[in-house]
């Protein structure tokens, strides 16, 4: 059995569903598990809707809805015009958003985002297992929700392993006693075992296909992009950005943990427990091999990479009472990073302050502060851009340091970041 996971850029429209499609038939008749994102930018859209609805803003709620609908629409009758039946499933899963929307929101905004911006995958999903179906491909389509079990954890849910095996490996024997080899499934969310849809956190689809291959056992996860493969920097960033063909597991992880787009950084490490290789392969060229991510460490220092992230926000705590930042301080605040939900990017602490670099996040910065304020005095620099450089080299440092503005920096054997402004 192999995963196949086809990201929202794969099927942004309808000859990208249409070039999908190519790649699944020329697959054979072997098992396979396709894991689909939403399409193009429509958890942006579903997003900007979840926004509007919680914010009571009427008019915007309504554009938004109707130009993802219309959207999704647009997209199922370029590629069926004549199925009538198709185009009633998704206008009825359409009408099953605009219910939520039309209602009361939660007063947990988190709560709401749950509620709306799962619908992406699900349309996403219904559209290419209605074309697929009629270009007399035999799979089924699979509700994420009843399979990928997980806790109750707002917009960044943890999988709950036993049973999420237990649900996977139990569809596949049934699916395997019905002659079904091949199926479709959403990416990014799951639910709690008391039925409340949860989402994996952004780009989590990566994280579903990978949570799928380590239950089935799968030979192979291939990740479908619109690069030619794991790129050793952002292209749009850096024009002579080159491909990583081979790195191991364990670098796969240091790149997802410091923030490399092309792979979620919870994805890796099940594969790892597994020797599950992983490729990156582009949807452009599908016959191109593109990057191979498996155990072999040989080739990880062979050349730098580079990651950016823009919209960081430096914060900054020292006591108010003069103390040093023991391990008390520092376990009050990460306490509090921990309750709102806060991932730490960087940190670095001294004698009498601790600065952590995060996403911008005003509402959630605001909520951190109110909790910490009487107890340190807290100071941030917002808008500003961290970037990560992996096996450096001095001269690359001094580079950066010539062209920007660097308030923090932090160094290990392999490993450079710098917080930097401007």
């Amino acid at each position: 059995m192999k995963v196949f996971k086809f990201g929202g850029a794969s099927v942004k429209d309808a000859e990208s569903v249409r070039n999908m499609a190519g790649i699944v038939g020329a697959y054979g008749t072997g098992e396979l598990m396709i894991v689909v994102s939403a399409m193009d930018k429509t958890t942006n859209r579903l997003e900007e809707l979840t926004t509007a609805w919680v914010r009571n803003m009427p008019e915007k709620r309504e554009a938004a809805f109707a130009k993802i609908r219309d959207y999704h629409l647009g997209i199922l009758e370029d590629l069926l015009p004549d199925n009538p039946g198709a185009a009633e499933a998704l206008t009825k899963l359409f009408t099953s958003l605009y219910q939520i929307i039309s209602q009361e929101p939660p007063a947990d905004d988190d709560r709401a985002y749950e509620m709306v911006v799962p619908y992406g995958e699900l349309a996403s999903s219904l559209i290419i297992w209605n074309y697929l179906t009629d270009r007399d491909i035999k799979l089924d389509w699979l509700d994420a929700r009843e399979l990928i079990i997980t806790d109750d954890t707002l917009r960044d849910a943890r999988i709950r392993w036993d049973l999420t095996v237990e649900q996977l490996q139990q569809n596949l024997d049934k699916r395997r006693h019905a002659g079904s080899a091949i199926a479709i499934i959403q990416g990014f969310i799951g639910s709690t075992l008391d039925g409340h849809t949860t989402t994996l956190g952004r780009e989590g689809s990566d994280f579903t296909a990978a949570i799928i291959a380590y239950a089935l056992d799968a030979e192979e996860v291939v990740i479908w992009k619109d690069v030619p493969g794991l790129m050793n920097a952002d292209p749009a960033l850096f024009p002579d950005a080159v491909m990583l063909e081979n790195i191991s597991f364990h670098e796969a992880i240091e790149l997802a943990f410091y923030g490399a787009k092309v792979i979620h950084p919870r994805t890796i490490k099940p594969l790892q427990n597994k020797n599950i290789p992983l490729r990156v392969m582009s949807f452009k060229a599908p016959a191109a091999p593109g990057s191979l991510i498996h155990e072999l460490e040989r080739y990880d220092q062979e050349i730098p990479s580079y990651i950016i992230k823009e919209n960081q926000t430096l914060l900054s705590f020292s006591p108010r009472d003069f103390s040093f930042m023991d391990e008390k301080n520092l376990s009050e605040i990460f306490a509090a990073l921990s309750g709102h939900n806060i991932r730490v990017n960087l940190m670095q602490n001294s004698a009498i302050s601790f600065s952590v670099c995060i996403d911008d996040h005003d509402e959630r910065l605001e909520r951190i502060a109110a909790s910490l304020r009487d107890r340190f005095r807290i100071r941030y620099n917002k808008h500003l851009t961290l970037i990560t450089i992996r096996h450096f080299t001095e001269e690359i440092i001094t580079r950066f340091h010539r062209d920007a503005n660097v308030l923090l920096e932090q160094r290990s054997r392999n490993t450079v970041q710098m917080v930097v402004k401007g």
